[in-house]
């Protein structure tokens, strides 16, 4: 099953691929490696949840704010590689959460994009992964995530 048709079985959607908010490109290939620039819980141009894990957001609500995130970060893949059969490997994932002092629950909010690459690419999308806490986001944004993609060379014409 495509990426398309298992996001289309869960019901999402990609969304428009984000806009930067600062001096910098939404991705860029060097070789075969996709290095996409971190990408927040955008929906609808407006962040889905603003604040920090441990004071006023869960860990459910984390991991969805991730999941949205995640599906930012692939409609920039697809906008730069023009499909996803392009996506050999996702190599590694780094996951932001701006969270409180004494939260340490970082790696199962993380999960919300992590479980998502498994459904979306099965192995393909088993990666290395850095799940951290920030003390702020940008824009109080709980969630920021980077991808680093491996891709297929396209043939030569």
């Amino acid at each position: 099953m495509s990426v398309l048709d298992t996001l289309a079985r869960l019901r999402l959607t990609l969304p428009p691929p984000p806009t930067p908010l600062a001096t910098y490109i939404p991705a860029c290939l060097a070789g075969d490696l996709l290095f996409v620039s971190g990408v927040l819980p955008f929906r609808d141009g407006k962040l889905s949840l603003t604040g920090k894990l441990g004071h006023n957001l869960s860990v459910e609500q984390g991991y969805e704010a991730a999941r949205q995130a995640l599906l930012n970060g692939l409609a920039i893949i697809q906008q730069e590689l023009g499909s996803f059969e392009r996506v050999r490997k996702i190599v590694r994932l780094t996951g932001h959460v701006a969270s409180t002092p004494g939260f340490v629950e970082q790696p199962a909010v993380i999960n919300g994009a992590s479980d998502l690459l498994v459904e979306l690419f099965e192995e393909r999308g088993r990666h290395a992964r850095l799940a951290l806490g920030a003390a702020e986001l940008p824009l109080h944004a709980p969630i920021e995530l980077e991808l680093i993609v491996q891709v297929y060379e396209l043939p030569a014409s």
